[in-house]
């Protein structure tokens, strides 16, 4: 069992095959286990790092609250503890937000970025897409509180893997979030409450893919916008997605990662 200990936090991590640094970070609620699918095949190509967040996993689950930039620290940390780095890094929803946190504080450590069903900021540009992040987010408080993590794991393994041969994945899922601490989830989860960085992405100079799921929760134009802020950014979309698009659309969201790892070369 691999941990890097940092000031305040035990950090799990799991490091597989050789050659440049590839690093992932998963989202909120999930673990390594996010990306299952990547490991076996970047492996190959890449020193594949994954890691568990604070309040994940088998890291340790320090009280709140947390933040992004804190997050975002504890991932530079793992970094420096491996010395590996500059690493391309690809963040999945709360962990993408999280990568380009990495990417304005600690730009040495940064190849290439990928940033997949996420974004610079919350609450989000339009009066709609606001309203339907709160929703969205009382709507989870409410089922945590009322009926606790695994009905939220039910929930969300529903909409998120919805396929019928997707029935082993769901059950797997709703297992991993039966088992979060709801205390360090809902600090994980409030850290995205009013953090923004949008005029910041003008400073990001490294390589940046920006992933979307064609239904993922937040709207393509949201993408397209703050794209238009980074130096260096491309739009990928991928097809019939939902948002655990590593998971759901393992082999697409694959093709897609390895392409643009490809075209920026360490």
């Amino acid at each position: 069992m691999a941990i890097c200990q940092l000031a305040d936090v035990a950090l799990y991590y799991e490091v597989v095959g050789e050659g440049p640094p590839l690093l992932f970070i998963h989202g909120l609620g999930s673990s390594t286990h996010d990306w299952i699918y990547q490991v076996v095949l970047f492996g190959g190509y890449y020193r594949t790092i994954t890691f568990d967040l604070r309040g994940h996993g088998q890291s340790s689950k320090p009280p709140g609250p947390y933040s992004i930039p804190q997050l975002a620290a504890d991932a530079a940390g793992l970094l420096h503890h491996l010395g590996q780095f500059p690493a391309h890094v690809v963040g999945l929803s709360l962990g993408g937000s999280i990568a380009l946190q990495l990417a304005l504080d600690y730009p040495e450590l940064v190849r290439s970025l990928v940033v997949a069903n996420s974004g610079p900021a919350l609450p989000l540009d339009s009066l709609p897409e606001k309203l339907h992040v709160l929703w969205n987010y009382l709507k989870r408080l409410a089922v945590i509180h009322g009926w606790g993590m695994r009905k939220m794991g039910e929930q969300l393994a529903a909409n998120l893997l919805p396929e019928s041969e997707q029935a082993w994945q769901r059950q797997a899922m709703i297992e991993r979030w039966a088992a979060n601490d709801k205390r360090a989830y809902l600090a994980a989860m409030n850290a995205m409450r009013g953090w923004n960085v949008t005029a910041r992405l003008p400073d990001i100079t490294c390589p940046v893919q920006i992933i979307h799921a064609e239904y993922d929760y937040t709207p393509l134009s949201f993408k397209q916008r703050y794209a238009a802020h980074l130096p260096k950014a491309e739009l990928a979309v991928i097809p019939d997605a939902r948002h655990l698009t590593p998971v759901d659309k393992p082999a697409e969201f694959n093709r897609t990662l390895l392409s643009f790892l490809q075209a920026h070369p360490y």
